[in-house]
């Protein structure tokens, strides 16, 4: 059998569009999150009244790009503004746990959630998978877990649900026509009309009969 090239072709670029298409989809959903972030750091910096708090804002939401150590970047230059202005130690309080809050937020409900509405991968997925990569690959595990989840889900056909059966109601069901059985001998049954029953009709004489 030759070898049809034109196919083998299509189909790779099919793949290829399949592919892309889920690599721009998870590229949307990490640019929502980063601003999510991003509005979470500027209100919880405000509250606190840290100097400089939507640049510090703006960070914070373009570290969401770097796994790990992105948010350790993020919460030093509050902690340094805290510590330069008075070394209040109340607040560096606050601002590290603000750090956690929305640590906890971004990664358990924030990256989730837009994955799955965005890309379609479950939440299960992107919370364990990203996870475990990190485990056996650290750094680049955390990195690439999200991107390949959304190329893989994105080649996963999504199941298709069967279609329910309209009832047929009674009146639909009295108009359907009655069909009399065929009996040993006779030529063939006859269609009956829905006003007539199947002991109207012409039964063959029997032959034992005198």
């Amino acid at each position: 059998m030759p070898f049809d090239f034109r196919a083998s072709s299509r189909t790779a670029r099919d793949h290829a569009r399949t592919a892309g298409t889920a690599l721009v989809n998870w590229w949307r959903a990490v640019s929502i999150e980063a601003l999510c972030v991003a509005v979470l750091w500027w209100i919880g910096l405000a509250l606190l009244g840290i100097p400089l708090a939507p640049l510090w804002a703006l960070i914070g939401g373009l570290m969401t790009f770097v796994p790990n150590f992105g948010g350790v970047i993020t919460v030093i230059f509050p902690v340094l503004m805290v510590l330069f202005s008075g070394r209040d130690w109340y607040r560096l309080g606050f601002v590290l746990g603000l750090y956690a809050l929305i640590v906890v937020i971004d990664q358990l409900v924030l990256q989730p959630w837009l994955l799955k509405r965005v890309t379609r991968v479950p939440i299960w997925a992107s919370i364990f998978v990203p996870i475990l990569l990190g485990i056996i690959i650290p750094f680049w595990g955390v990195l690439l877990g999200p991107p390949l989840l959304a190329v893989v889900y994105a080649f996963r056909k999504p199941k298709q649900k069967a279609m329910p059966m309209a009832p047929v109601s009674s009146a639909s069901r009295s108009e359907l026509p009655m069909v009399a059985p065929k009996l040993p001998g006779s030529p063939s049954s006859g269609t009956l009309s829905p006003g007539s029953t199947p002991l109207e009709t012409e039964l063959p004489p029997d032959p034992q009969q005198p």
